[in-house]
């Protein structure tokens, strides 16, 4: 069975794309701990990300770094938190989240409730950055 994700990038589940290429998938997380919390995930779906084969494992890194550096073009933060939690959906990914200090990635605390607008635009905004 698909994952969540694998549903994404299929387009059977709409989402706010950020980005990508022919193996990896960025996106906004629609319960974020920060406006511009991005899930980064490789196309390939396996569970668990040090299950990842060296090369899709270090790509992935690669372009979780590029997107990384577009959000902080958009989002006014000290740093953009890389968090690999591994447990809500079986599918490997990164969560990218612009963080001012180290409590902005307790994924225990109340998520943000943004419009499809606020998404759409804020979505559009990291686009504009990335620099492939």
């Amino acid at each position: 069975m698909s994952s969540i994700f694998t549903k994404i990038i299929n387009g059977e589940i709409p989402c706010y794309k950020i980005a990508e290429d022919e193996n990896y998938f960025a996106f906004l997380d629609i319960n974020p701990l920060s406006k511009g919390h991005t899930l980064v995930i490789p196309k390939k779906e396996v569970d668990y990300i040090f299950d990842l084969e060296a090369d899709v494992y270090t790509g992935l890194m690669n372009f979780s770094r590029m997107i990384a550096t577009s959000i902080e073009k958009v989002i006014p933060c000290q740093r953009i938190g890389v968090m690999v939690f591994g447990l809500e959906v079986p599918h490997a990914h990164v969560h990218l989240i612009p963080i001012n200090s180290p409590g902005d990635m307790n994924m225990g605390k109340e998520k943000l409730k943004l419009s499809s607008e606020e998404f759409q635009e804020i979505s559009q905004k990291i686009q504009e950055q990335i620099v492939h």
